[in-house]
């Protein structure tokens, strides 16, 4: 099966590569297919494709979209869109329009919890100050040894009921959607495993993902474990959903799974790549 890796981030979301980098690592891994898919940003596409063309790669432009589903966080990944399409570039910029001042909210919590100037901190971790981020404040708190890893920064901070968490209010699933599908792209759930929803709530975002012309799911990700890789195999066949495949890689000391190192997909799935090949 194609090597595909349709999920991964850099520097200009809250990846610690450069878009050329993470190329240049999924080549040596032999990815045959690769995706940028940084959060809200499709600011790295044209590096991400020139580099990915330049190393004889398979390149698909992509985008992770955070929406927020039934008050709770969950992500979208488009596939194959054009990065230059208006509706979702705009849309994209209205989704990172709240982060800074979420931000400053994240560091005064820190300040009360005794680690002040978080704020300044996190911003030396940042490419993209558009794109600050939970896991920009994580780097500095394990900068400054608060923490072993960031991980374990999310285990004891910036996590729901813990210091340093601020809710933000993302895009809907339906404008992620809608943008997605507009951009010619087909909409991906990433990573459903790591969403903490009932049996019933994950029927009703499948159900009204689908609907709304949402295609696929990934399957095996570096989110999911062994067994999840199976279960998700089984939504994509109860909902008919094609299976997508990514590591989601933010760096190599920062990822539960290399690029290109994931299983292949179960035989009987079809791939989301087999939409544009």
């Amino acid at each position: 099966m194609l090597n595909a890796d349709l999920h991964c981030h850099s520097k200009v979301s809250d990846g610690t590569l450069t878009p050329s980098e993470v190329a240049q690592v999924a080549f040596e891994a032999g990815v045959d297919l690769w995706a940028l898919t940084d959060h809200d940003e499709i600011g790295g596409q044209r590096e991400a494709r020139a580099a990915a063309e330049a190393l004889g790669m398979g390149y698909v432009s992509g985008v992770e979209i955070s929406i927020t589903w039934a008050n709770r966080t969950v992500h979208i990944v488009g596939l194959n869109i054009d990065p230059d399409n208006p509706t979702l570039i705009d849309g994209l910029a209205a989704t990172r329009g709240g982060r800074a001042a979420r931000a400053q909210l994240m560091s005064e919590q820190l300040a009360a919890a005794g680690i002040p100037d978080a704020y300044e901190g996190a911003l030396r971790f940042v490419g993209n100050p558009d794109l600050i981020s939970r896991t920009h404040f994580a780097r500095f708190l394990v900068e400054i040894g608060k923490c072993a890893s960031v991980s374990d920064v999310f285990a004891k901070y910036l996590s729901e009921g813990r210091p340093g968490y601020v809710p933000h209010r993302w895009a809907t699933l339906e404008e992620s959607v809608k943008w997605i599908r507009g951009a010619g792209g087909i909409a991906v759930v990433a990573h459903p495993g790591r969403y903490k929803f009932t049996q019933l709530e994950f029927g009703a975002l499948f159900d009204q993902f689908r609907e709304l012309g949402g295609e696929a799911i990934e399957v095996v990700t570096g989110s999911h474990t062994p067994d999840q890789y199976r279960e998700y195999a089984d939504v994509a066949r109860q909902y008919g959903f094609l299976a997508s495949r990514g590591s989601d890689f933010h760096g190599p000391t920062e990822s539960r799974a290399l690029l290109g190192k994931l299983p292949p997909l179960p035989d009987d799935l079809t791939p989301v790549w087999s939409r544009w090949q």
